[in-house]
């Protein structure tokens, strides 16, 4: 692992790392923020994952969760939202594909199959990286994100309950298997057959018994992407037939940007730290 910068913040540090992931096959960044209680023993973890065309630095930048995450004693992890380099395969003018678009999932079609395995990134090699470096408690973590990286976090924490004590999102794509900008992802990363695609999209997953107690999303609703793309009601609808608990915030006048998810970061902090005390 590379120190590629640090920064004091609040009394913690803010720091951007990379390392040679032997998962995507190419090097990876993310970033780490560690409040100033670690000087007293391991933290909680609470992971956050980016939407389509971000890296790790967007939410590091606008998302506005510092002060209160050095107030509660969460660490932060933000890592990035795709392999990238030379060699990753991409589509330079797509920006709902390729780089900057990995949608949280392990690829079985040529050629992404040998870098887009961010499911498995997410869930096994970073944990453990994070584990061995940083001062955290890996029996204490929770996750959330934004967009894409809203699907990503309900997804995941679906599909891994027992090791997550909390998940919540910001305006995530609750069907991604039928939305017009990661459908198209889908068939490339997963080949033709949408019943391979059910593993990655939440709604499906909880129709096919997946469970998770509890879910905390904030949607806006002036959202360009609202009708279409997201579709929070097929989330709400999923969530009540399974018997989930579903906190779901329609937000007058929010729209998709970090306005709206630094305006509610402070919320979602709090919730997840009541939850991994």
């Amino acid at each position: 692992m590379k120190v590629v910068s640090t920064s004091k913040s609040h009394g913690g540090i803010q720091g951007v790392y990379s390392h040679a992931s032997e998962v995507c096959a190419c090097d990876m960044t993310f970033a780490a923020f560690v409040p100033p209680q670690a000087k007293d023993g391991p933290l909680p973890v609470l992971w956050y994952l980016s939407g389509l065309a971000c890296t790790h630095a967007n939410v590091m930048d606008k998302g506005e969760y510092r002060r209160l995450a050095s107030e509660l004693g969460l660490a932060i992890v933000c890592p990035d939202t795709s392999p990238r380099g030379a060699d990753v395969p991409d589509e330079k003018d797509n920006w709902q594909f390729g780089c900057g678009a990995g949608f949280y999932l392990d690829a079985t079609q040529e050629p992404y199959a040998k870098n887009y395995r961010m499911y498995s990134y997410i869930t096994e090699e970073l944990p453990a990286l994070i584990a061995a470096n940083f001062p955290v408690d890996m029996a204490r973590q929770a996750i959330f994100g934004h967009s894409m990286g809203g699907h990503g976090a309900l997804t995941i924490a679906l599909k891994n309950p027992q090791r997550y004590r909390s998940c919540s999102a910001f305006a995530p794509i609750a069907q991604p298997s039928t939305a017009g900008w990661s459908r198209p992802a889908f068939e490339k990363y997963l080949g033709p057959n949408d019943k391979s695609w059910r593993a990655y999209d939440t709604t499906l997953l909880i129709e096919d018994g997946k469970h998770f107690p509890e879910f905390l999303v904030d949607q806006g609703t002036a959202d360009g992407f609202l009708e279409d793309g997201l579709r929070p009601w097929l989330l709400d609808e999923a969530c009540k037939k399974a018997g989930i608990d579903l906190t779901l915030r329609m937000q007058e006048g929010y729209d998709h940007s970090y306005n709206f998810i630094s305006t509610f970061m402070d919320e979602h902090l709090k919730w997840h730290a009541a939850r991994l005390a």
